[in-house]
């Protein structure tokens, strides 16, 4: 197993599942505030990225006073 299999690019939750977090990453976005400047929108076209995804990228920014952009 090399290290790139067990370590995590992201501070996103593995509940979002291996592929989003590492397109995300892919993306440049590996921070909650990384989000911010983009919006939900944009997030769904990347490949690897829907709705459950932005549902839970959406309440963990929440919780952190933070969204997508507008």
């Amino acid at each position: 197993m090399s290290s790139s299999d067990t370590a995590d690019p992201t501070e996103f939750p593995a509940s979002m599942g291996k592929v989003s977090r590492r397109e995300l990453a892919s993306h440049g976005l590996t921070r909650f505030d990384h989000l911010t400047t983009v919006t939900a929108k944009e997030l769904l076209k990347i490949h690897g990225v829907g709705p459950k995804a932005i549902r839970i990228l959406e309440e963990e920014l929440a919780e952190r006073g933070l969204g997508f952009a507008k």
